[in-house]
């Protein structure tokens, strides 16, 4: 018991350095298009979206309830192994934003989740492929589709309506009204990204024995992961934030609104049918929509490749060194 309880507590502490780092790293989801076009600056709009971040945390569990027990089951691997997992999408997070790539902090939990599955019980029946390619796989295409569809419509409708205005006019508006699009964007973001990481400690405390009586999130653990997420977008993401701003499309005050309201409501969408989706898969696709409605040259397709490829390499690379890690552990114990 003594040994389980230590387990427990480093994945407690590995889930929050997680979910931490997701915080900090996808801060410039919700931030980057309201500080490159001027609305706010870096320390306020972070400041707003920490403190979203953290309410968001507060308004369901269905998300963490998919992650912690319907993609991989908890009875079937040890916690050594769900720690292995955490270790392995930590690893990703670091890498992708030491390059300042916007990648998916839920794909890369998701994938090692996976991977780790896979690598312990040496069976692919581990893994619930019916519920992995409902709520996640067919999410990692559906998202980032919808919300370019989104951008661009949005974008289109509201350049048609606002043409008889001077743009003077309309940016000083706009300007306002993008703090409110970050403030939803960024509860919207709490509700989806920090539910992950209260199903893995969820996962943990069932597989241990703390929890009896089904998968049920415990209130102190809503609170650590939405203070831990808090903690981490309060620190920002400069690198990504770069990416995000202005790297896939120039912004102005209007397309910048558009896309991160437009994004928060596929990340709403995608909630309330409690898939773990990528905010920054819809935010930067989002992005793209926005710019094509203008014309596709305004996009840079050529950041866009690099960041596709990303997504793309997220689940693989990740259920690899989960599965890897969980191999050499293996040969040790």
């Amino acid at each position: 018991m003594h040994s389980t309880l230590v387990i427990t507590i480093l994945i407690v502490a590995f889930t929050l350095i997680f979910d931490f780092i997701n915080g900090f790293h996808d801060t410039a989801t919700a931030v980057a298009t309201t500080i490159s076009t001027k609305a706010l600056t870096p320390k306020r709009a972070i400041l707003i979206c920490s403190i979203f971040n953290f309410v968001g945390a507060f308004l369901g569990t269905s998300v963490a309830k998919t992650v912690g027990s319907k993609i991989v089951s908890y009875a079937s691997i040890p916690q050594w192994v769900i720690l292995c997992v955490l270790i392995s999408a930590i690893a990703w997070n670091l890498i992708t934003w030491y390059f300042g790539i916007p990648s998916s902090s839920s794909h890369a939990i998701i994938g090692a989740l996976v991977g780790g599955g896979i690598a312990y019980t040496l069976s692919f029946n581990t893994v619930n492929w019916d519920e992995l390619f409902r709520t996640v796989i067919l999410w990692l295409f559906l998202s980032p589709v919808i919300g370019f569809g989104v951008g661009y419509v949005f974008m289109f409708i509201l350049n048609k309506l606002l043409s008889p205005f001077k743009i003077s006019i309309v940016n000083r508006l706009f300007l306002k009204l993008q703090i409110f699009a970050a403030a939803f964007m960024s509860l919207n973001h709490g509700t989806n990204d920090a539910q992950k990481s209260m199903g893995i400690i969820t996962m943990a405390l069932v597989s241990g024995g703390f929890i009896s009586g089904g998968f049920t999130v415990p209130t102190w653990v809503i609170f650590c992961c939405a203070l831990a997420m808090a903690l981490g977008t309060s620190l920002g993401g400069k690198r990504i934030i770069k990416t995000m701003g202005n790297g896939v499309a120039k912004l102005t005050p209007v397309s910048g609104f558009t896309a991160q309201t437009g994004a928060a409501c596929v990340i709403l969408a995608a909630t309330s049918f409690h898939a773990p989706v990528s905010t920054t898969h819809i935010m930067t696709t989002t992005i793209m929509g926005v710019g094509a409605s203008k014309r596709f040259k305004s996009v840079k397709w050529g950041v866009a490749k690099s960041i596709v490829w990303a997504w793309v390499l997220t689940i693989p690379i990740t259920a690899s060194i989960s599965g890897l890690l969980i191999m050499l552990v293996k040969l040790f114990i």
